[in-house]
């Protein structure tokens, strides 16, 4: 990326809350990568509870040589850096997010799970997950849908929805009114197979159903960054970050609080 480009990027990121960036995976290394998640989907079991997820595999790079390859790939670590995201931290795994052909949707929901800590209000991003999706993805085959800026702000399905994966919205019916539907200010994400989607966990997100009769295959990466202020940044600090006692313990939840603002 040229520099203007990874500054748009960046910005994007924390103005909505994700971004793609095309043509990261060689074609070469895209067909190892379907072929690699192929011979898992087909050989380990399937949780009935991760249905609307997808196939939900959990694989860790010391036991997977592909999918190692995959954490290190230099084009992907090039362009997180040219973004200023190079103190984000892979955790040493990732899961295969498959949707089977004529899966249901994914639901609403965010994926941060600190909303009592007070860095659950830091205008930059704290979690982030990294999505490769392995063919071109369209609404008809379960591409991502995200409304921008709910990493930032509240906003009132916050509130109205059950709460996400094992604490709840595993088991609701696939026909619920709210965690399916569309929202006005949605953006369907298609990208093209070998893009990389990044994101802010804190950021509502779903899935469109699969209406295909093959597979949607998504590599999705889970990365950290340190609990201090980017080199980046040079904007206000809100007080509240800037009163953060480090040392203190915040209780995990996935129930945004008192630290998302309307």
């Amino acid at each position: 990326m040229t520099p203007e480009v990874a500054q748009e990027k960046r910005e994007q990121m924390l103005r909505d809350g994700y971004c793609v960036i095309p043509d990261i995976l060689s074609p070469e290394f895209l067909q190892e990568l379907r072929r690699e998640s192929d011979h898992l989907n087909d050989t380990m079991e399937h949780h009935p509870d991760t249905k609307y997820q997808g196939t939900h595999l959990g694989i860790r790079f010391e036991d997977n040589a592909t999918m190692k390859r995959l954490a290190e790939w230099q084009p992907s670590r090039q362009a997180v850096e040219e973004m200023q995201f190079g103190d984000f931290n892979h955790v040493g795994s990732l899961i295969v997010l498959t949707k089977e052909p004529f899966a249901p949707a994914l639901y609403w929901h965010q994926d941060w799970m600190r909303w009592n800590d007070p860095l659950s209000c830091t205008p930059w991003p704290q979690t982030i997950f990294l999505s490769y999706y392995l063919e071109d993805t369209s609404v008809e085959n379960g591409c991502l849908k995200v409304i921008p800026g709910t990493h930032l702000k509240r906003i009132p399905l916050h509130d109205q929805l059950v709460t996400a994966h094992e604490q709840g919205a595993r088991f609701i019916e696939d026909d619920h009114p709210l965690m399916f539907s569309d929202h006005p200010d949605q953006v369907d994400v298609e990208s093209k197979a070998g893009s990389l989607v990044l994101a802010d966990a804190r950021v509502l997100h779903a899935a469109y159903k699969n209406q295909t009769d093959r597979r949607r295959n998504l590599l999705l990466l889970w990365h950290n960054r340190p609990e201090t202020v980017p080199d980046y940044w040079e904007d206000e600090i809100p007080q509240m970050v800037q009163d953060r006692d480090p040392q203190a313990a915040y209780p995990g939840t996935r129930i945004p609080g008192q630290y998302l603002l309307a």
